[in-house]
Protein backbone atom coordinates (compact mmCIF):
# COMPACT_ATOMS: atom_id res chain seq x y z
CA UNK A 1 0.00 0.00 0.00
CA UNK A 2 1.36 3.39 -1.00
CA UNK A 3 0.65 6.73 0.60
CA UNK A 4 0.78 9.87 -1.57
CA UNK A 5 1.00 13.25 0.16
CA UNK A 6 -0.06 16.36 -1.74
CA UNK A 7 2.44 19.24 -1.67
CA UNK A 8 -0.20 21.90 -1.26
CA UNK A 9 -2.33 19.98 1.16
CA UNK A 10 -0.17 17.98 3.59
CA UNK A 11 -3.21 16.48 5.34
CA UNK A 12 -4.66 15.02 2.17
CA UNK A 13 -3.65 11.36 2.17
CA UNK A 14 -4.85 8.87 -0.43
CA UNK A 15 -4.57 5.12 -0.20
CA UNK A 16 -4.13 3.01 -3.29
CA UNK A 17 -4.36 -0.75 -3.22
CA UNK A 18 -1.50 -2.41 -5.08
CA UNK A 19 -2.28 -5.91 -6.41
CA UNK A 20 0.11 -8.30 -8.01
CA UNK A 21 -0.50 -8.15 -11.75
CA UNK A 22 -0.57 -11.27 -13.93
CA UNK A 23 1.84 -11.51 -16.86
CA UNK A 24 -0.82 -10.90 -19.52
CA UNK A 25 -1.94 -7.63 -17.94
CA UNK A 26 1.68 -6.55 -17.46
CA UNK A 27 2.33 -6.91 -21.15
CA UNK A 28 -0.76 -4.86 -22.01
CA UNK A 29 0.29 -2.07 -19.64
CA UNK A 30 3.85 -2.01 -21.04
CA UNK A 31 2.50 -1.62 -24.56
CA UNK A 32 0.21 1.20 -23.45
CA UNK A 33 3.10 2.97 -21.71
CA UNK A 34 5.20 2.80 -24.88
CA UNK A 35 2.40 4.49 -26.84
CA UNK A 36 1.81 7.26 -24.31
CA UNK A 37 5.20 8.98 -23.67
CA UNK A 38 4.62 11.50 -26.46
CA UNK A 39 1.24 12.43 -25.01
CA UNK A 40 2.75 12.83 -21.57
CA UNK A 41 5.44 15.15 -22.94
CA UNK A 42 2.85 17.39 -24.56
CA UNK A 43 1.09 18.07 -21.27
CA UNK A 44 2.03 21.19 -19.29
CA UNK A 45 4.26 20.60 -16.29
CA UNK A 46 1.68 21.93 -13.84
CA UNK A 47 -0.81 19.25 -14.90
CA UNK A 48 1.73 16.48 -14.65
CA UNK A 49 2.85 17.63 -11.23
CA UNK A 50 -0.17 16.38 -9.32
CA UNK A 51 -0.57 13.13 -11.16
CA UNK A 52 0.26 10.19 -8.91
CA UNK A 53 3.27 8.27 -10.12
CA UNK A 54 2.59 4.97 -11.84
CA UNK A 55 4.42 2.51 -9.65
CA UNK A 56 4.77 -1.17 -10.27
CA UNK A 57 5.97 -3.51 -7.58
CA UNK A 58 7.65 -6.77 -8.41
CA UNK A 59 9.33 -9.31 -6.30
CA UNK A 60 12.18 -9.59 -8.73
CA UNK A 61 12.59 -11.63 -11.82
CA UNK A 62 9.64 -13.82 -12.53
CA UNK A 63 10.19 -17.50 -12.95
CA UNK A 64 8.97 -19.19 -16.09
CA UNK A 65 6.47 -21.11 -14.05
CA UNK A 66 3.01 -19.57 -14.25
CA UNK A 67 1.51 -18.67 -10.91
CA UNK A 68 -2.23 -18.33 -10.49
CA UNK A 69 -3.58 -15.90 -7.95
CA UNK A 70 -7.06 -15.46 -6.61
CA UNK A 71 -8.81 -12.29 -7.69
CA UNK A 72 -11.02 -12.52 -4.59
CA UNK A 73 -10.98 -9.20 -2.75
CA UNK A 74 -12.46 -8.52 0.64
CA UNK A 75 -15.15 -5.86 0.86
CA UNK A 76 -13.92 -4.94 4.31
CA UNK A 77 -10.17 -4.69 3.68
CA UNK A 78 -9.70 -4.92 -0.10
CA UNK A 79 -6.52 -6.95 0.49
CA UNK A 80 -5.61 -10.58 -0.09
CA UNK A 81 -2.60 -12.31 1.44
CA UNK A 82 -0.31 -14.67 -0.38
CA UNK A 83 1.43 -17.45 1.48
CA UNK A 84 4.68 -17.76 -0.41
CA UNK A 85 5.82 -20.88 1.37
CA UNK A 86 2.87 -23.06 0.36
CA UNK A 87 1.85 -21.09 -2.76
CA UNK A 88 -1.78 -20.85 -1.71
CA UNK A 89 -4.14 -17.94 -1.36
CA UNK A 90 -5.67 -17.03 1.97
CA UNK A 91 -8.41 -14.45 1.99
CA UNK A 92 -8.78 -12.21 4.99
CA UNK A 93 -12.08 -12.30 6.89
CA UNK A 94 -14.69 -10.18 5.20
CA UNK A 95 -18.12 -8.89 6.05
CA UNK A 96 -19.75 -9.21 2.62
CA UNK A 97 -19.74 -11.05 -0.68
CA UNK A 98 -16.53 -11.26 -2.64
CA UNK A 99 -15.90 -10.18 -6.22
CA UNK A 100 -15.09 -13.71 -7.29
CA UNK A 101 -18.32 -14.04 -9.25
CA UNK A 102 -19.90 -16.97 -7.47
CA UNK A 103 -23.64 -17.16 -7.60
CA UNK A 104 -24.24 -18.45 -4.09
CA UNK A 105 -22.81 -17.70 -0.73
CA UNK A 106 -21.22 -21.12 -0.44
CA UNK A 107 -19.10 -20.47 -3.51
CA UNK A 108 -20.77 -23.22 -5.56
CA UNK A 109 -22.76 -22.67 -8.70
CA UNK A 110 -26.20 -24.05 -7.97
CA UNK A 111 -26.80 -25.04 -11.59
CA UNK A 112 -23.64 -27.15 -11.60
CA UNK A 113 -24.45 -28.71 -8.25
CA UNK A 114 -27.76 -29.93 -9.59
CA UNK A 115 -25.91 -31.81 -12.33
CA UNK A 116 -24.61 -34.15 -9.64
CA UNK A 117 -28.19 -35.13 -8.97
CA UNK A 118 -28.60 -36.77 -5.58
CA UNK A 119 -25.07 -37.84 -4.59
CA UNK A 120 -24.81 -35.00 -2.09
CA UNK A 121 -27.50 -36.60 0.10
CA UNK A 122 -26.00 -40.05 0.16
CA UNK A 123 -24.32 -41.51 3.21
CA UNK A 124 -20.63 -41.12 4.02
CA UNK A 125 -19.89 -44.47 2.39
CA UNK A 126 -20.08 -42.62 -0.95
CA UNK A 127 -17.94 -39.70 0.21
CA UNK A 128 -15.23 -40.43 -2.35
CA UNK A 129 -17.77 -40.24 -5.16
CA UNK A 130 -19.02 -36.93 -3.84
CA UNK A 131 -15.49 -35.55 -3.72
CA UNK A 132 -14.79 -36.61 -7.30
CA UNK A 133 -18.03 -34.91 -8.31
CA UNK A 134 -17.32 -31.66 -6.51
CA UNK A 135 -13.63 -31.37 -7.42
CA UNK A 136 -14.10 -30.28 -11.08
CA UNK A 137 -16.35 -27.47 -9.91
CA UNK A 138 -13.55 -26.05 -7.81
CA UNK A 139 -11.07 -26.31 -10.67
CA UNK A 140 -13.45 -24.61 -13.08
CA UNK A 141 -14.15 -21.77 -10.67
CA UNK A 142 -10.43 -21.05 -10.24
CA UNK A 143 -10.45 -21.31 -6.45
CA UNK A 144 -8.50 -23.94 -4.58
CA UNK A 145 -10.40 -25.30 -1.61
CA UNK A 146 -8.20 -26.94 1.01
CA UNK A 147 -9.17 -29.02 3.95
CA UNK A 148 -7.89 -28.03 7.34
CA UNK A 149 -5.44 -30.93 7.16
CA UNK A 150 -4.20 -29.79 3.75
CA UNK A 151 -6.15 -32.34 1.74
CA UNK A 152 -7.73 -30.92 -1.40
CA UNK A 153 -11.27 -31.82 -2.42
CA UNK A 154 -12.82 -32.24 1.01
CA UNK A 155 -13.15 -28.77 2.48
CA UNK A 156 -16.05 -27.61 0.34
CA UNK A 157 -18.00 -30.79 0.92
CA UNK A 158 -17.54 -30.56 4.67
CA UNK A 159 -18.49 -26.91 4.69
CA UNK A 160 -21.61 -27.41 2.57
CA UNK A 161 -23.11 -30.61 3.93
CA UNK A 162 -21.51 -31.67 7.21
CA UNK A 163 -22.81 -28.68 9.13
CA UNK A 164 -26.41 -28.51 10.26
CA UNK A 165 -28.85 -26.06 8.75
CA UNK A 166 -29.80 -23.44 11.37
CA UNK A 167 -33.39 -23.53 12.63
CA UNK A 168 -33.95 -19.94 11.59
CA UNK A 169 -32.96 -20.84 8.04
CA UNK A 170 -35.93 -23.23 7.76
CA UNK A 171 -38.31 -20.49 8.85
CA UNK A 172 -36.76 -18.04 6.38
CA UNK A 173 -36.76 -20.39 3.38
CA UNK A 174 -39.92 -22.44 3.93
CA UNK A 175 -43.61 -21.75 4.36
CA UNK A 176 -46.81 -23.68 5.06
CA UNK A 177 -48.21 -25.20 8.27
CA UNK A 178 -45.68 -28.05 8.17
CA UNK A 179 -42.84 -25.87 6.75
CA UNK A 180 -42.70 -28.06 3.65
CA UNK A 181 -43.09 -25.49 0.86
CA UNK A 182 -40.18 -23.45 -0.50
CA UNK A 183 -40.68 -19.74 -0.94
CA UNK A 184 -40.52 -18.30 -4.44
CA UNK A 185 -37.45 -16.27 -3.58
CA UNK A 186 -35.44 -19.34 -2.55
CA UNK A 187 -33.45 -21.91 -4.49
CA UNK A 188 -32.83 -25.56 -3.59
CA UNK A 189 -29.95 -27.97 -4.06
CA UNK A 190 -31.92 -30.56 -6.04
CA UNK A 191 -33.79 -30.16 -9.36
CA UNK A 192 -37.45 -29.24 -9.07
CA UNK A 193 -38.42 -30.45 -12.53
CA UNK A 194 -37.18 -33.99 -11.99
CA UNK A 195 -38.72 -36.77 -9.92
CA UNK A 196 -36.48 -37.69 -7.01
CA UNK A 197 -35.72 -41.22 -5.80
CA UNK A 198 -38.48 -42.71 -3.68
CA UNK A 199 -36.45 -42.79 -0.48
CA UNK A 200 -35.68 -39.07 -0.74
CA UNK A 201 -39.39 -38.39 -1.18
CA UNK A 202 -40.36 -40.52 1.82
CA UNK A 203 -40.71 -38.15 4.83
CA UNK A 204 -40.69 -39.05 8.49
CA UNK A 205 -44.24 -37.66 8.65
CA UNK A 206 -45.39 -41.07 7.33
CA UNK A 207 -45.31 -42.25 10.94
CA UNK A 208 -48.45 -40.14 11.32
CA UNK A 209 -50.37 -42.96 9.59
CA UNK A 210 -49.18 -45.31 12.30
CA UNK A 211 -50.29 -42.85 14.98
CA UNK A 212 -53.79 -42.63 13.56
CA UNK A 213 -54.30 -46.38 13.10
CA UNK A 214 -52.76 -47.47 16.42
CA UNK A 215 -54.82 -44.94 18.36
CA UNK A 216 -57.94 -46.25 16.61
CA UNK A 217 -57.09 -49.73 17.89
CA UNK A 218 -57.15 -48.32 21.45
CA UNK A 219 -60.46 -46.54 20.80
CA UNK A 220 -62.27 -49.61 19.55
CA UNK A 221 -60.83 -51.70 22.36
CA UNK A 222 -62.36 -49.29 24.86
CA UNK A 223 -65.65 -49.23 22.96
CA UNK A 224 -65.78 -53.03 23.24
CA UNK A 225 -64.91 -53.42 26.94
CA UNK A 226 -66.08 -50.17 28.57
CA UNK A 227 -69.26 -50.36 30.70
CA UNK A 228 -70.37 -46.98 29.35
CA UNK A 229 -70.53 -48.28 25.76
CA UNK A 230 -71.43 -51.89 26.45
CA UNK A 231 -74.89 -51.36 24.97
CA UNK A 232 -73.27 -50.94 21.52
CA UNK A 233 -72.13 -54.61 21.52
CA UNK A 234 -68.95 -53.82 19.61
CA UNK A 235 -67.28 -57.09 18.55
CA UNK A 236 -63.68 -57.51 19.74
CA UNK A 237 -62.39 -58.51 16.30
CA UNK A 238 -62.65 -54.87 15.17
CA UNK A 239 -59.87 -54.05 17.60
CA UNK A 240 -57.91 -57.07 16.35
CA UNK A 241 -58.18 -56.03 12.68
CA UNK A 242 -57.17 -52.44 13.38
CA UNK A 243 -54.28 -53.57 15.58
CA UNK A 244 -52.91 -55.90 12.88
CA UNK A 245 -53.33 -53.19 10.25
CA UNK A 246 -51.51 -50.66 12.41
CA UNK A 247 -48.70 -53.13 13.11
CA UNK A 248 -48.32 -53.91 9.40
CA UNK A 249 -48.16 -50.23 8.46
CA UNK A 250 -45.63 -49.60 11.23
CA UNK A 251 -43.36 -52.39 9.96
CA UNK A 252 -43.54 -51.10 6.38
CA UNK A 253 -42.92 -47.47 7.31
CA UNK A 254 -40.08 -48.35 9.68
CA UNK A 255 -38.36 -50.59 7.13
CA UNK A 256 -38.58 -47.93 4.43
CA UNK A 257 -37.26 -45.23 6.71
CA UNK A 258 -34.36 -47.43 7.83
CA UNK A 259 -33.43 -47.88 4.17
CA UNK A 260 -33.50 -44.11 3.83
CA UNK A 261 -31.11 -43.89 6.80
CA UNK A 262 -28.75 -46.31 5.07
CA UNK A 263 -28.69 -44.70 1.62
CA UNK A 264 -29.53 -41.02 2.25
CA UNK A 265 -28.36 -40.17 5.72
CA UNK A 266 -27.89 -36.48 4.87
CA UNK A 267 -31.64 -36.26 4.27
CA UNK A 268 -32.23 -37.77 7.73
CA UNK A 269 -29.96 -35.16 9.29
CA UNK A 270 -31.83 -32.37 7.61
CA UNK A 271 -35.15 -33.74 8.84
CA UNK A 272 -33.72 -33.99 12.33
CA UNK A 273 -32.80 -30.30 12.32
CA UNK A 274 -36.14 -29.30 10.78
CA UNK A 275 -38.15 -27.46 13.49
CA UNK A 276 -41.36 -29.38 12.68
CA UNK A 277 -40.08 -32.79 11.64
CA UNK A 278 -37.81 -33.20 14.64
CA UNK A 279 -40.96 -33.87 16.65
CA UNK A 280 -41.90 -36.82 14.44
CA UNK A 281 -38.80 -38.67 15.63
CA UNK A 282 -40.83 -39.29 18.79
CA UNK A 283 -43.65 -40.86 16.76
CA UNK A 284 -42.24 -44.41 16.29
CA UNK A 285 -41.90 -44.90 20.03
CA UNK A 286 -45.34 -43.42 20.72
CA UNK A 287 -46.82 -45.79 18.13
CA UNK A 288 -45.14 -48.77 19.79
CA UNK A 289 -46.60 -47.77 23.15
CA UNK A 290 -50.02 -47.30 21.52
CA UNK A 291 -49.84 -50.83 20.13
CA UNK A 292 -48.85 -52.23 23.53
CA UNK A 293 -51.74 -50.44 25.24
CA UNK A 294 -54.29 -51.33 22.56
CA UNK A 295 -53.21 -54.96 22.07
CA UNK A 296 -56.19 -57.36 21.82
CA UNK A 297 -56.86 -59.45 24.94
CA UNK A 298 -56.36 -62.69 22.98
CA UNK A 299 -52.77 -61.60 22.11
CA UNK A 300 -51.43 -59.57 25.03
CA UNK A 301 -51.01 -60.77 28.59
CA UNK A 302 -52.41 -58.84 31.54
CA UNK A 303 -50.44 -57.17 33.02
CA UNK A 304 -47.78 -56.46 30.40
CA UNK A 305 -44.12 -57.26 31.09
CA UNK A 306 -42.05 -54.27 32.33
CA UNK A 307 -39.42 -54.97 29.66
CA UNK A 308 -41.89 -53.67 27.05
CA UNK A 309 -42.09 -50.33 28.82
CA UNK A 310 -38.29 -50.12 29.09
CA UNK A 311 -37.76 -50.98 25.41
CA UNK A 312 -40.07 -48.22 24.20
CA UNK A 313 -39.65 -45.54 26.83
CA UNK A 314 -35.86 -45.41 27.21
CA UNK A 315 -35.17 -44.24 23.59
CA UNK A 316 -38.01 -41.77 23.88
CA UNK A 317 -36.65 -40.40 27.15
CA UNK A 318 -33.12 -39.97 25.76
CA UNK A 319 -34.41 -38.03 22.77
CA UNK A 320 -36.59 -36.03 25.13
CA UNK A 321 -33.57 -34.99 27.17
CA UNK A 322 -31.93 -33.68 24.01
CA UNK A 323 -34.93 -31.66 22.85
CA UNK A 324 -35.94 -30.33 26.25
CA UNK A 325 -32.33 -29.36 26.88
CA UNK A 326 -32.40 -27.22 23.75
CA UNK A 327 -35.65 -25.63 24.86
CA UNK A 328 -34.24 -24.83 28.29
CA UNK A 329 -30.61 -23.89 27.58
CA UNK A 330 -31.49 -21.29 24.98
CA UNK A 331 -29.65 -20.65 21.74
CA UNK A 332 -31.08 -20.74 18.25
CA UNK A 333 -33.31 -23.72 19.09
CA UNK A 334 -34.87 -22.42 22.27
CA UNK A 335 -38.60 -22.95 22.68
CA UNK A 336 -39.73 -19.46 21.67
CA UNK A 337 -37.85 -19.90 18.38
CA UNK A 338 -38.97 -23.39 17.36
CA UNK A 339 -42.34 -23.83 19.10
CA UNK A 340 -45.08 -25.06 16.76
CA UNK A 341 -48.21 -27.22 17.21
CA UNK A 342 -46.34 -30.40 16.26
CA UNK A 343 -44.13 -29.86 19.34
CA UNK A 344 -46.97 -31.49 21.32
CA UNK A 345 -45.70 -34.83 20.01
CA UNK A 346 -42.69 -34.50 22.27
CA UNK A 347 -45.01 -33.94 25.24
CA UNK A 348 -47.77 -36.48 24.55
CA UNK A 349 -45.30 -39.35 24.78
CA UNK A 350 -44.81 -38.66 28.48
CA UNK A 351 -48.50 -39.26 29.18
CA UNK A 352 -48.61 -42.33 26.91
CA UNK A 353 -45.56 -43.67 28.72
CA UNK A 354 -47.31 -43.03 32.05
CA UNK A 355 -50.32 -45.05 30.85
CA UNK A 356 -48.08 -47.93 29.78
CA UNK A 357 -46.20 -47.73 33.11
CA UNK A 358 -49.51 -48.17 34.94
CA UNK A 359 -50.32 -51.14 32.68
CA UNK A 360 -47.07 -52.90 33.64
CA UNK A 361 -47.56 -52.10 37.34
CA UNK A 362 -44.94 -49.33 37.73
CA UNK A 363 -46.99 -46.45 39.10
CA UNK A 364 -44.08 -44.35 40.41
CA UNK A 365 -42.32 -44.04 37.03
CA UNK A 366 -45.74 -43.24 35.61
CA UNK A 367 -46.20 -40.39 38.11
CA UNK A 368 -42.74 -39.08 37.22
CA UNK A 369 -43.50 -39.03 33.50
CA UNK A 370 -46.87 -37.40 34.09
CA UNK A 371 -45.27 -34.59 36.09
CA UNK A 372 -42.57 -33.99 33.45
CA UNK A 373 -45.09 -34.00 30.63
CA UNK A 374 -47.55 -31.69 32.34
CA UNK A 375 -44.88 -29.13 33.24
CA UNK A 376 -43.62 -28.91 29.67
CA UNK A 377 -47.16 -28.90 28.31
CA UNK A 378 -47.96 -25.77 30.31
CA UNK A 379 -44.85 -24.00 29.03
CA UNK A 380 -45.53 -25.06 25.42
CA UNK A 381 -49.21 -24.13 25.63
CA UNK A 382 -48.44 -20.64 26.93
CA UNK A 383 -45.74 -20.12 24.29
CA UNK A 384 -48.03 -21.09 21.44
CA UNK A 385 -51.05 -19.30 22.88
CA UNK A 386 -49.20 -15.99 23.20
CA UNK A 387 -47.82 -16.21 19.67
CA UNK A 388 -44.66 -14.31 20.55
CA UNK A 389 -43.24 -12.00 17.87
CA UNK A 390 -40.13 -14.18 17.70
CA UNK A 391 -42.17 -17.34 17.13
CA UNK A 392 -42.59 -17.39 13.36
CA UNK A 393 -43.31 -21.13 13.31
CA UNK A 394 -47.05 -20.74 13.94
CA UNK A 395 -48.63 -20.14 10.53
CA UNK A 396 -51.39 -17.66 9.88
CA UNK A 397 -53.33 -20.11 7.69
CA UNK A 398 -56.14 -22.12 9.23
CA UNK A 399 -55.29 -25.79 9.21
CA UNK A 400 -56.05 -29.01 11.16
CA UNK A 401 -52.57 -28.63 12.67
CA UNK A 402 -54.35 -26.88 15.53
CA UNK A 403 -55.90 -30.20 16.56
CA UNK A 404 -52.55 -31.00 18.17
CA UNK A 405 -53.55 -28.67 21.00
CA UNK A 406 -56.09 -31.21 22.30
CA UNK A 407 -53.71 -34.20 22.32
CA UNK A 408 -51.75 -33.47 25.50
CA UNK A 409 -54.58 -32.57 27.95
CA UNK A 410 -56.76 -35.49 26.83
CA UNK A 411 -53.82 -37.93 27.16
CA UNK A 412 -53.02 -36.41 30.58
CA UNK A 413 -56.55 -37.16 31.83
CA UNK A 414 -56.32 -40.79 30.65
CA UNK A 415 -52.89 -41.19 32.26
CA UNK A 416 -54.12 -39.78 35.58
CA UNK A 417 -57.01 -42.27 35.64
CA UNK A 418 -54.67 -45.16 34.77
CA UNK A 419 -52.19 -44.26 37.55
CA UNK A 420 -54.55 -43.33 40.39
CA UNK A 421 -57.50 -45.53 39.41
CA UNK A 422 -60.13 -42.79 39.38
CA UNK A 423 -61.27 -39.95 37.17
CA UNK A 424 -61.07 -37.29 39.87
CA UNK A 425 -60.72 -33.51 39.77
CA UNK A 426 -57.29 -33.41 38.14
CA UNK A 427 -58.27 -35.81 35.37
CA UNK A 428 -61.53 -33.98 34.76
CA UNK A 429 -59.73 -30.62 34.60
CA UNK A 430 -57.48 -31.87 31.82
CA UNK A 431 -60.42 -33.46 30.04
CA UNK A 432 -62.50 -30.27 30.15
CA UNK A 433 -59.57 -28.22 28.77
CA UNK A 434 -59.25 -30.65 25.87
CA UNK A 435 -63.01 -30.64 25.31
CA UNK A 436 -63.13 -26.84 25.12
CA UNK A 437 -60.26 -26.72 22.64
CA UNK A 438 -61.96 -29.41 20.56
CA UNK A 439 -65.23 -27.46 20.44
CA UNK A 440 -63.38 -24.27 19.45
CA UNK A 441 -62.01 -26.17 16.43
CA UNK A 442 -65.28 -27.80 15.39
CA UNK A 443 -67.26 -24.55 15.29
CA UNK A 444 -64.86 -23.22 12.65
CA UNK A 445 -65.11 -25.70 9.80
CA UNK A 446 -62.74 -23.73 7.61
CA UNK A 447 -59.94 -25.15 9.74
CA UNK A 448 -60.29 -28.35 7.73
CA UNK A 449 -60.88 -27.04 4.21
CA UNK A 450 -58.91 -25.42 1.43
CA UNK A 451 -55.62 -27.27 1.83
CA UNK A 452 -53.86 -29.87 -0.26
CA UNK A 453 -53.80 -33.38 1.17
CA UNK A 454 -50.50 -34.65 2.54
CA UNK A 455 -49.29 -37.57 4.62
CA UNK A 456 -48.75 -35.22 7.57
CA UNK A 457 -52.52 -34.95 8.00
CA UNK A 458 -52.51 -38.40 9.59
CA UNK A 459 -50.73 -37.07 12.65
CA UNK A 460 -53.72 -34.80 13.33
CA UNK A 461 -56.12 -37.73 13.73
CA UNK A 462 -54.73 -39.24 16.91
CA UNK A 463 -55.60 -36.16 19.04
CA UNK A 464 -59.24 -36.65 18.03
CA UNK A 465 -58.99 -40.31 18.96
CA UNK A 466 -57.32 -39.51 22.28
CA UNK A 467 -60.07 -37.16 23.41
CA UNK A 468 -62.64 -39.78 22.37
CA UNK A 469 -60.98 -42.31 24.72
CA UNK A 470 -60.91 -39.64 27.48
CA UNK A 471 -64.64 -39.05 26.95
CA UNK A 472 -65.31 -42.79 27.31
CA UNK A 473 -63.34 -42.84 30.58
CA UNK A 474 -65.30 -39.84 31.83
CA UNK A 475 -68.60 -41.54 30.90
CA UNK A 476 -67.62 -44.55 33.02
CA UNK A 477 -67.63 -42.34 36.14
CA UNK A 478 -70.56 -40.18 35.08
CA UNK A 479 -73.24 -42.45 33.62
CA UNK A 480 -75.37 -39.67 32.21
CA UNK A 481 -76.90 -39.42 28.77
CA UNK A 482 -74.88 -36.28 28.04
CA UNK A 483 -71.53 -37.86 28.83
CA UNK A 484 -72.34 -40.98 26.81
CA UNK A 485 -73.59 -38.85 23.92
CA UNK A 486 -70.35 -36.84 23.91
CA UNK A 487 -68.29 -40.05 23.96
CA UNK A 488 -70.21 -41.57 21.04
CA UNK A 489 -70.12 -38.34 19.01
CA UNK A 490 -66.40 -37.87 19.43
CA UNK A 491 -65.75 -41.53 18.61
CA UNK A 492 -67.86 -41.31 15.45
CA UNK A 493 -66.06 -38.15 14.26
CA UNK A 494 -62.67 -39.66 14.96
CA UNK A 495 -63.36 -42.92 13.13
CA UNK A 496 -64.91 -41.06 10.20
CA UNK A 497 -61.84 -38.84 9.86
CA UNK A 498 -59.49 -41.84 9.91
CA UNK A 499 -61.61 -43.65 7.33
CA UNK A 500 -61.63 -40.66 4.98
CA UNK A 501 -57.88 -40.22 5.30
CA UNK A 502 -57.35 -43.92 4.65
CA UNK A 503 -59.36 -43.72 1.42
CA UNK A 504 -57.55 -40.53 0.37
CA UNK A 505 -54.17 -42.10 1.06
CA UNK A 506 -55.07 -45.18 -0.97
CA UNK A 507 -56.19 -43.09 -3.95
CA UNK A 508 -53.15 -40.80 -3.86
CA UNK A 509 -50.77 -43.75 -3.51
CA UNK A 510 -52.10 -46.29 -6.04
CA UNK A 511 -54.49 -44.43 -8.35
CA UNK A 512 -53.15 -40.91 -8.77
CA UNK A 513 -49.60 -41.73 -7.56
CA UNK A 514 -49.18 -38.32 -5.98
CA UNK A 515 -48.76 -39.36 -2.35
CA UNK A 516 -45.03 -38.66 -2.23
CA UNK A 517 -44.06 -35.53 -4.17
CA UNK A 518 -40.53 -34.14 -4.10
CA UNK A 519 -39.63 -33.27 -0.52
CA UNK A 520 -38.39 -29.75 -1.16
CA UNK A 521 -37.99 -28.93 2.53
CA UNK A 522 -34.83 -31.02 2.91
CA UNK A 523 -33.08 -29.48 -0.12
CA UNK A 524 -32.82 -25.86 0.98
CA UNK A 525 -29.45 -24.14 1.04
CA UNK A 526 -27.75 -23.23 4.30
CA UNK A 527 -27.71 -19.56 3.35
CA UNK A 528 -29.95 -17.51 1.10
CA UNK A 529 -29.10 -17.96 -2.56
CA UNK A 530 -28.05 -14.74 -4.27
CA UNK A 531 -28.25 -14.46 -8.01
CA UNK A 532 -24.91 -14.36 -9.78
CA UNK A 533 -23.47 -10.94 -10.45
CA UNK A 534 -20.93 -10.01 -13.08
CA UNK A 535 -17.40 -10.16 -11.62
CA UNK A 536 -15.74 -6.80 -11.15
CA UNK A 537 -12.91 -5.78 -13.42
CA UNK A 538 -10.13 -4.93 -10.98
CA UNK A 539 -8.07 -3.21 -13.65
CA UNK A 540 -10.89 -0.80 -14.50
CA UNK A 541 -11.61 -0.33 -10.79
CA UNK A 542 -7.98 0.75 -10.21
CA UNK A 543 -8.14 3.22 -13.10
CA UNK A 544 -11.35 4.73 -11.72
CA UNK A 545 -9.61 5.14 -8.37
CA UNK A 546 -6.77 7.08 -10.05
CA UNK A 547 -9.30 9.33 -11.79
CA UNK A 548 -10.97 10.12 -8.47
CA UNK A 549 -7.57 10.96 -6.98
CA UNK A 550 -6.86 13.40 -9.82
CA UNK A 551 -10.20 15.11 -9.27
CA UNK A 552 -9.51 15.46 -5.55
CA UNK A 553 -6.07 16.92 -6.23
CA UNK A 554 -7.43 19.44 -8.74
CA UNK A 555 -10.15 20.46 -6.28
CA UNK A 556 -7.56 20.96 -3.52
CA UNK A 557 -5.39 23.06 -5.81
CA UNK A 558 -8.35 25.21 -6.85
CA UNK A 559 -9.24 25.78 -3.19
CA UNK A 560 -5.70 26.88 -2.32
CA UNK A 561 -5.57 29.31 -5.26
CA UNK A 562 -8.83 30.95 -4.15
CA UNK A 563 -7.48 31.38 -0.66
Amino acid sequence: MVKERNIHNPTNIHFVDIHEVPEEEEQEEEENEKKQPNKMAERPPEKRLNRPPMMKFREGKRSNTHRSFSRQVSLETGVSKLNKAHNEVKVLPRSGRSFSGFGSSHGVDQANVKKGEFNMFRTKSTLSKQNSFMLPLRKDSGVNQFHKNGEEGVGLLDETFDKSVPAGRYFAALTGPELDQVKDTEDILLPKDKKWPFLLRFPIGCFGMCLGLSSQAILWKNLAISPATKFLHVPPYVNLVLWILALTVLVCVTTTYLLKCVFYFEAIRREYFHPVRINFFFAPWVVCMFLAIGAPPMIAQTPLHPAIWCAFMIPYFLLELKIYGQWLSGGKRRLCKVANPSSHLSVVGNFVGAILAAKVGWNEPGKFLWAVGFAHYLVLFVTLYQRLPTSVALPKDLHPVYSMFIAAPSAASIAWEAIYGEFDGSARTCYFIALFLYISLVVRLNFFTGFKFSVAWWSYTFPMTTISVAAIKYAEYDMSVVSKGIALTLSFLSSTMVFLLFISTFLHAFVWQTLFPNDLAIAITKTKHIKEKKPMNLKRWARQSLVSIRKNNSADKHTLENE
